[in-house]
């Protein structure tokens, strides 16, 4: 396997000239960093580029990759994360957990992916009734999500192709088991990543 740095110097290329991000940032300041050898600072910098430029599976892969080699395991997932999402699609909503005492969940959970619940969104089992799909679950700006509390949440389902029909306001409920233990209202929904340059795969 090719260096971290390698990795990071490759991840740039794929890059189209001129990408940058809302801060100001640009690939020519990343190149900048590279001379510099500031490498977390590449791939930070890269991170926040990538969020904002359609890029392919192989970018996030790339950085994956380098961050794992760094022992930044966070961004690895994250980046892990994103590389799914340019396959899959990008499927966001505003997640509300119920309160213990309202019958939800007893402790926090945390919110980098680990957690796969049930989802009804909508769904039918062949005799008619409920069916629930089962979605990883990644946790906007926040290390975890607790009982009576909110946040965005991106969500990585295990068949993709069950949730084609879902849209933007659609409300759908969090299970545990079969008890609802959240609420959430989906506020994105992007298809996967499409090639439209030389060399994406």
């Amino acid at each position: 396997m090719d260096d971290a740095f390698t990795l990071l110097r490759r991840a740039t290329a794929l890059l189209p000239e001129g990408a940058g991000a809302g801060n100001g940032v640009t690939v020519d300041d990343v190149r900048e960093c590279q001379r510099a050898q500031e490498w977390e600072l590449v791939l930070d910098v890269l991170m926040e580029i990538a969020d904002e430029q359609p890029v392919s599976p192989r970018f996030w892969s790339h950085l994956e990759d380098a961050a794992r080699q760094m022992m930044l395991e966070r961004s690895a997932d994250w980046c892990g994360w994103r590389s799914w999402e340019m396959r899959h699609g990008i499927l966001r909503a505003r997640l509300s957990l119920l309160s213990t005492e309202e019958g939800g969940r007893r402790t926090a959970f945390a919110g980098q992916g680990q957690l796969r619940p049930l989802w009804d969104i909508g769904n039918r089992a062949p005799d008619g009734g409920q069916a629930v799909n089962v979605a990883r679950l990644w946790v906007e700006g926040a290390p975890g999500l607790a009982p009576g509390e909110s946040a965005t949440v991106r969500l990585a389902p295990l068949s993709p192709d069950r949730w084609r029909h879902v849209r933007p306001g659609d409300v759908i409920t969090m299970h545990e088991g079969r008890p609802v233990v959240g609420t959430a209202v989906i506020t994105e929904v992007a298809p996967p990543y499409v090639a439209g340059r030389e060399g994406d795969p």
